[in-house]
């Protein structure tokens, strides 16, 4: 959310998890915090609240455990990378298969059940607050949405979850067991059929930009019904959205004429751009409380660029800012690229800019020669304010943009017909390329070269069916790598059951 002055401290939100907490901390007053009794006196104080809500979007593309960075290691469009083999131990042995209760880290679990511990404690707090109603409703269709989202997160990555709609207390934590994944989904889909009435058709991009609209919602909604194999109502559900191919829709979406343009960093909240998560770089974070929660810079930024990267004295080259080497491109994804218009604004070619000369660049773990551009910052893109530079990149994270949904109607449509041929020419004609016969396969391939990187690809692998043969040679095993192992903290002394055929 796009905010002006934001001062809250919320008793929740320094770090209250879902089975995740020890007595210690819990019992802990901390110095100037406003405590639950204190607050949700008025709508100011409901405000601060729902922005804490939103402050766990930035899972996506924020600190080091950072949903796209390890979703795109498990797929076969990138490598884990980094440093060395043991960079990262949760993201390395997502990318290989041998992925445990230990290695996977905790977090993947715990902030976004920490995001659903604020909107339940908001959506019980708001009817008794002294604010204009209009706004009551509004907060809490964002609040319902939010957390509708984040339960779509834990289920498609861990199916058995845990699942609670009111403020649990504490000494119920380690008794909570976990449930049929079918109530989970039936709560997701309530809240944000809830939640889409109340919501805006648009929002003033200079003063609540970022903030959930009702063409977002419904766009979520259509993707969890997708992923449910509800077909006929994700399509429903996305031609609200997307309206006629190519053109505006009725929320004003549009695509983007120029694909580049998708991947300036300040090109926030643009026609194509449905939900998207923010970053500043003004939080001045540092390496003390990277991670923290009060950090707000986009590390996936820093993680994909090239270690070591300089252009030579004489050379011609972009001003690439150095990084980490994570998600490597394959070999595999760069050559389905090739001959593509979208490879030059998704791909950095680190191979060919050394052999011409023109740059530099220390090769790091599963190194390819390729990077992944659409989120590799330059020079000028660094921060000038406090804290550590590489920690405090403002690039923005895409959750849903319109391509995204345009392929999604697609394929809810069964890969034919009139308005699904449509939906892929107008994603293919955005960049010029011709039309091909609509198929399913048709629109799995333009998917994997419209969203690279972008997060998507292992997920559409899994619940395409198609994982089991894509990722054979990573180690993938069916009936196991479908869904993550459940974090071995949130084990110890729970009635927490462990995945199937993990350790």
């Amino acid at each position: 959310m796009k905010i002006k002055n934001l001062k809250w401290v919320l008793v929740f939100a320094g770090g209250i998890t879902l089975l995740s907490c020890s007595k210690d901390f819990l019992d802990t007053k901390p110095s100037g915090q406003v405590f639950e009794n204190n607050f949700y006196q008025d709508g100011d104080d409901a405000y601060h609240a729902l922005v804490a809500v939103y402050d766990i979007m930035k899972k996506q593309a924020g600190g080091f455990e950072n949903m796209t960075a390890m979703l795109n290691a498990g797929s076969d469009d990138f490598y884990a990378g980094g440093g060395n083999a043991s960079d990262g131990a949760g993201i390395q042995s997502f990318s290989n298969y041998s992925i445990n209760s230990s290695t996977l880290p905790g977090s993947f679990w715990s902030d976004f059940y920490q995001g659903i511990f604020r909107a339940n404690k908001l959506l019980q707090e708001l009817p008794d607050i002294d604010m204009d109603e209009a706004d009551k409703a509004r907060f809490a269709a964002e609040a319902k949405a939010l957390r509708g989202f984040y339960y779509f997160e834990l289920v498609t990555q861990f199916r058995n979850i845990v699942f609670y709609t009111e403020p649990i207390p504490t000494s119920e934590f380690y008794n909570l067991t976990q449930v049929d994944p079918a109530i989970v989904y039936e709560q997701i889909e309530k809240d944000l059929s809830e939640a889409i009435p109340s919501l805006p058709p648009t929002v003033d991009l200079s003063t609540e930009a970022g903030r959930l609209t009702k063409g977002a919602a419904q766009a979520i909604l259509g993707k969890v019904y997708l992923f449910e194999g509800k077909n006929s109502q994700a399509a429903s559900m996305f031609a609200e959205v997307n309206g006629t191919p190519g053109s505006t829709s009725q929320y004003g979406y549009k695509l983007l004429d120029n694909f580049a343009d998708l991947w300036k960093i300040d090109n926030k909240y643009n026609t194509e751009s449905i939900f998207e998560a923010a970053h500043t770089k003004e939080s001045n974070a540092d390496w003390g409380n990277w991670g923290s929660g009060s950090d707000e810079g986009n590390s996936l930024n820093v993680m994909v660029g090239p270690r070591g990267y300089s252009v030579t004295p004489d050379g011609d080259a972009p001003a690439y800012e150095a990084g980490w080497s994570f998600n490597p491109v394959t070999e595999d994804l760069a050559n389905e690229l090739q001959g593509d218009p979208r490879f030059d604004a998704t791909i950095a070619d680190l191979n060919a800019l050394v052999a011409s000369g023109d740059a530099l660049y220390s090769p790091g773990y599963q190194d390819t020669g390729y990077f992944l551009k659409k989120f590799m910052p330059t020079h000028d893109e660094i921060t000038d304010g406090g804290g550590a530079v590489v920690l405090n990149y403002r690039q923005n994270m895409y959750v849903i943009r319109l391509a995204d949904t345009y392929l999604m109607e697609a394929e809810a449509l069964g890969g034919s017909g009139a308005r699904a041929q449509a939906l892929l020419d107008a994603v293919r004609a955005r960049v010029g390329l011709p039309s091909v016969p609509v198929s399913l396969e048709a629109i799995w391939h333009e998917r994997r070269l419209e969203l690279a990187g972008e997060g998507h690809r292992w997920q559409d692998l899994v619940r395409t069916g198609r994982a089991a043969s894509v990722l054979a040679s990573r180690g993938f095993t069916a009936g196991k790598n479908e869904i993550w192992p459940i974090p071995l903290r949130e084990l110890e002394n729970t009635q927490l059951v462990q995945n199937p055929n993990y350790n």
